[in-house]
């Protein structure tokens, strides 16, 4: 869990997602889907880019690469949001 109003150190949920990469990224190659639930900003762009990032480095590629496996998630409806 990510609380970031509840407590003096703020703790929101790219950071969980960092904190558990490795395994958030083997879900992710596993066909898990990712939905995102909350408001859009920051939020929603700090986790896009977050999510992309863990592709790159947990996937071994490139920006573009990281980019491209994103929106693919996105065309397959893998990763989708809720965002007001």
């Amino acid at each position: 869990m990510a609380f970031s109003r509840d407590q003096e150190e703020k703790v929101y949920v790219q950071h969980r997602m960092l904190q558990q990469a490795k395994e958030l990224y083997e879900w992710i190659e596993s066909g898990a889907i990712v939905y995102l639930a909350g408001t859009k900003n920051p939020m929603g762009k700090d986790v896009e880019h977050t999510l992309v990032q863990i592709i790159k480095e947990q996937g071994n590629k490139t920006e573009e690469q990281a980019a491209e496996y994103f929106d693919k998630m996105k065309d397959e409806l893998r990763y989708m949001e809720d965002l007001y």
